[in-house]
């Protein structure tokens, strides 16, 4: 008995394809079909992990309450202090004429 002729194998291939709704791809090439298909994992895990409330959260919902973050707090207390020793972050340029990039350039 005979191989059936491929014209007729890619016929029966498009026709299967028609009928349970997949992509035809007689090259066999990789298109990605498998994972468009596939369920979306983010809206579950979304629903997984429960929302992380912040003290800022907290703080706005309720304003009433008059909450005080200490940490915030230290941390701007140090960042000024910082600032008065001179160690602070350094200003930064309004103009091309006041960067320091740009001095250096010219001094070279």
């Amino acid at each position: 008995m005979a191989a059936p002729a491929r014209s007729r194998l890619l016929e029966l291939t498009r026709l299967r394809c028609d009928v349970f709704s997949t992509l035809y791809n007689p090259l066999g090439l990789r298109t990605g079909a498998k994972y468009l298909r596939a369920r979306l994992r983010g809206p579950s895990m979304v629903q997984y992990y429960p929302k992380q409330l912040s003290f800022k959260d907290l703080s706005r919902a309720m304003p009433e309450l008059k909450l005080v973050n200490f940490e915030e707090e230290q941390r701007l207390f140090d960042v000024a202090e910082r600032k008065k020793r001179g160690k602070g972050a350094p200003k930064k340029a309004k103009s091309p004429e006041e960067s320091r990039r740009l001095a250096k350039k010219k001094r070279k």
